[in-house]
């Protein structure tokens, strides 16, 4: 009996056992193992890399790099104010602001953001509980202040908050994913391996811009040194490749850094380019000379009598000329920039005409390039231009237009009449450029123009003489307009503008530059076009387009023996005769050679030479000319640069 009552005792024992596994293997399995698999792993959230910002070269100018945030779970913290002292130290925050998110009630709270490896590895050394680093990526800006408006900057948050970062979120973003991870009995996450991510195709996808950062770095170094040098209060310069309608260069100035985040001056992060409407002034005497010829109003040799200065107009205003001109042909007008005939040439093409052809160019509306926020500038409706309207605003008076749109009507005359929209973005992102073309003057009436514009710089007299390139004919027009007051009427501020076309006739590049308020010299033929010429010769050079020889400063001219010790400018005419052969037995005399030049020859030979001070040209040389080149290997080849003038 004891046997049986023990048995049936460890039969029931082991019954229950069987049945309770049974219960929970088979009956509650299932539920169980997906509780389970809640309890073991971890679901968490991730965000790709912000894609990459590139010029037309593939050259960095906006990317994303690797910061360490430190966050906190309150909750977890046992000893805030200890902690907040700790933390205060290694983070250089003062330790109120430290206290006062431990004591809070969120469940989570960031202590600091993008603090430097230093920092982080203090934090790390302390090991409070509840206290963590995480990586997170920030924006880095290589180049500084280069295109800063135009790229804009991105938030902490690495979303795009200014200019292209903004535009082109959806593109650059990274994208969402989500992983997978496993938690050790406390719930702590274990990241083994990289298993269950899906981030191969989370990054952001690049841009990549038409801009050339070698071309953008001439136009805000030239951009500077023209407001600089006239006490203005700001400037813009664009540059752009006629054929492809592709900007090379978008500076502004005062400069903006993106690298300064959302803390930067509001002030100097404005797009001036896209932003500021201005009256363009004597800059818009081409567009009614292009329209006046394209309706067949005028011819170049027509004459209008320019009231030697001085015209009172219907006696309601008196409109003024700085030189007391005659009777000028409408070619002269445009090059001495007589408002009074170019008035004249308005009333004769009517109010109608001027408006329809100041919309055709593009005249108060956007331009459509990625630009957010973009003005559309100021034009009146027709029905509201009276007489002295259609007179002011045919030499830029009482219309409104922003610096991009003016380069976009510019670009049409240099483009031979034809309007190809301006295109900021190369492939695969598509932008405006793909807006279909639309001619507006005949080539003819284009070409007519561009010779006119011609005159401005090259014949005698011409206002735009100072962005003359000897050996070069390069075309342009000046502009000094009147700045509107607040209260009304026209106050003493002015602003200084020049276009120009390189060449002149079926220009390959175009150069606008624009100072705003500048003293006490505020005529565009004086402040702006040097800053395009400046421009001009360094991008040429630059592109391998300037034509290769130089001028030596009349009052400079070395002796044949010596060296030439400086360089006025790089100009078109001939070189001095001179033995340049790669393979002759001697080095040949590369003074008075552009840099670029010089360094082909020499590189013919394998030489890379040791290049002192700033500029274009060779100065001097070590070896001197005559040395032969069996020698050379013995003492560093040395070029001492000239600054172009």
């Amino acid at each position: 009996m004891r046997l049986i009552v023990v048995g049936g005792v460890f039969f029931l024992f082991w019954a229950s056992l069987w049945v309770r596994a049974g219960v929970l293997q088979i009956v509650q399995g299932p539920q169980l193992a997906e509780q389970a698999m809640r309890q073991h792993l971890a679901s968490e959230y991730d965000r790709g890399k912000r894609g990459v910002i590139l010029d037309r070269n593939g050259q960095l100018l906006a990317k994303s790099v690797e910061f360490v945030a430190v966050s906190a779970q309150p909750k977890d913290v046992k000893n805030p104010e200890e902690a907040s002292l700790a933390l205060s130290r290694a983070l250089s925050v003062p330790p109120k602001d430290i206290l006062r998110k431990l004591t809070s009630h969120a469940n989570f709270v960031y202590l600091a953001r993008r603090v430097n490896d230093r920092a982080a590895a203090q934090v790390k050394a302390l090991n409070i509980p509840g206290v963590s680093l995480a990586s997170e990526y920030g924006r880095s800006y290589p180049n500084k202040q280069m295109a800063g408006q135009l790229l804009g900057f991105v938030g902490y948050d690495d979303q795009g908050l200014e200019g292209l970062e903004k535009l082109y979120e959806p593109i650059l973003a990274g994208k969402k994913a989500k992983y997978v991870v496993q938690r050790d009995a406390s719930g702590r996450r274990l990241y083994l391996d990289a298993q269950g991510r899906e981030m191969a195709n989370a990054d952001g996808s690049d841009v990549r811009l038409t801009i050339d950062s070698q071309i953008q770095y001439f136009a805000e170094e030239a951009l500077a040194k023209a407001v600089t040098d006239n006490k203005a209060k700001a400037g813009t310069c664009i540059v752009v490749h006629v054929k492809s309608a592709e900007i090379l260069a978008w500076a502004n100035y005062p400069f903006f850094n993106p690298n300064g985040g959302d803390n930067a001056d509001p002030k100097a992060a404005r797009n001036r380019l896209a932003l500021d409407v201005l009256e363009p002034g004597s800059t818009m005497k081409p567009i009614l000379i292009a329209a006046a010829l394209q309706e067949k109003v005028v011819r170049p040799d027509t004459l209008y009598n320019c009231e030697r200065g001085s015209w009172n107009f219907q006696n309601i205003a008196t409109i003024r000329d700085t030189h007391p001109y005659d009777v000028l042909p409408v070619n002269k007008i445009l090059r001495w920039s007589s408002n009074i005939g170019a008035a004249k040439i308005g009333l004769d093409l009517g109010a109608t005409k001027l408006h329809t052809y100041f919309e055709k160019v593009g005249f108060g509306q956007p331009t459509g390039l990625p630009l957010p926020g973009e003005a559309k500038g100021l034009l009146r409706p027709l029905n509201a231009w009276s007489k002295l309207d259609l007179a002011t605003n045919s030499f830029g008076q009482g219309i409104g237009v922003t610096p991009v749109q003016l380069a976009q009507a510019f670009h049409i005359i240099a483009n031979n009449g034809v309007k190809k929209p301006l295109r900021l973005v190369l492939d695969p992102v598509q932008d405006s450029a793909y807006w279909p073309e639309t001619r507006v003057f005949d080539p003819q009436v284009a070409k007519t123009v561009q010779l006119m514009m011609r005159e401005v710089v090259e014949e005698e007299k011409g206002t735009g003489i100072k962005a003359h390139i000897d050996g070069l004919e390069l075309g342009g027009k000046t502009g000094t307009a009147q700045k509107a007051k607040a209260t009304g009427g026209y106050g003493e501020k002015y602003l200084a503008d020049f276009v120009g076309f390189i060449p002149a006739v079926d220009p390959e590049y175009m150069v606008l530059v624009m100072v705003d308020e500048p003293e006490p010299n505020h005529y565009g033929g004086v402040v702006a076009a040097p800053a395009v010429r400046e421009v001009a010769m360094k991008s040429l050079a630059y592109l391998g387009r300037m034509p290769e020889t130089v001028k030596l400063a009349q009052d400079q001219k070395p002796a044949a023996s010596t060296p030439a010790p400086e360089v006025a400018e790089i100009l078109g005419v001939a070189f001095p005769p001179m033995n340049l052969a790669v393979n002759g037995a001697e080095v040949p005399n590369l003074v008075g050679l552009p840099l670029r030049k010089a360094a082909e020859i020499l590189a013919g030979k394998g030489v890379v030479p040791s290049l002192k001070g700033n500029g274009l040209v060779v100065g001097k040389q070590n070896p001197i000319p005559g040395t032969p080149w069996n020698a050379v290997d013995k003492e560093p080849f040395t070029l001492w640069l000239s600054k172009a003038s």
